[in-house]
């Protein structure tokens, strides 16, 4: 049986792939995370341990993003969000912020069909403000082309920053309430996700940061309030189908109390 978190309209190949992922990861459908957040990072490590530009790293990081994504649509994950660029990476050199701006927008064309073919959605977060043309015209063919998908949903942050994210949310509702569509008494958390980018996805149940780095840099700060976090030192261009699976068998591990006690629990 796959589980609730296996989606709509797959075929019997998709089937059989799907019910191999499972018996490789050896997780019960139930204890998989829904949805999962990744920062990647360390890509510019990994080529300058090769002697090679930073750029040199982003392509093959590009590479774990195809592999990555696969599994998960395999798993049958419900969601997937990639931190790809923060709104601070503007401060880095011109021509390293050129070349991952090449670099997504030949991604965004030549991952359209891979996409459509593992039935994944793609939405992209993030302020539109500042993105090449090229960017903008690949961010908006992909959406078009997936939005008929059932399966995975694949969230793209690029020039994404959480604060400036909550910021736009409270700047709209506070035009609501000025226009008296609403009242200060309706604003609740609700209301408040329902005006993030990631509105209608379910929020991340699992964090991975690759690299070693013990930090949150400004990723999805309202929506991963209880996210279970799994930090390993292994640089992104290195992550791999093990890699994935070594964190959902950690986070399947774990026992999520939400504040309070689990059932039979002993926690104090």
């Amino acid at each position: 049986m796959i589980g609730m978190n296996a989606p709509t309209n797959v075929t019997e190949d998709q089937m059989r792939a799907r019910q191999q992922a499972l018996a490789d990861l050896g997780v019960p459908t139930e204890a998989l995370p829904r949805h999962i957040a990744i920062v990647m990072d360390g890509n510019g490590r990994w080529a300058q341990q090769r002697g090679e530009p930073r750029i040199y790293g982003h392509h093959h990081g590009a590479k774990s993003v195809r592999i990555v994504i696969e599994q998960c649509a395999k798993l049958g994950i419900e969601a997937v969000t990639l931190y790809s660029f923060s709104s601070e990476n503007w401060s880095r050199p011109r021509d390293e912020v050129q070349a991952l701006m090449m670099l997504a927008a030949e991604h965004l064309e030549s991952e359209r069909a891979t996409l459509i073919e593992n039935n994944i959605r793609f939405v992209q977060i993030g302020r539109r403000e500042g993105l090449p043309p090229e960017v903008l015209d690949g961010l908006d063919g992909m959406t078009a082309a997936t939005a008929h998908c059932t399966g995975l949903t694949l969230v793209l942050a690029l020039n994404y920053g959480s604060r400036n994210e909550i910021v736009d949310a409270v700047q709209a509702i506070a035009h609501q309430v000025s226009a008296g569509q609403i009242t200060a008494d309706q604003i609740d958390e609700q209301r408040i996700s329902d005006h993030l980018g990631t509105a209608g996805i379910v929020d991340p149940d699992l964090l991975i940061r690759t690299a070693g780095e013990m930090r949150l840099s400004n990723f999805l700060l309202w929506q991963i309030s209880y996210a279970e976090l799994h930090v390993t030192p292994t640089l992104w261009p290195d992550f791999d189908v093990e890699q994935l699976h070594r964190a959902i068998r950690d986070f399947a591990s774990r026992r999520r109390r939400f504040g309070g006690l689990s059932t039979g629990s002993s926690a104090k």
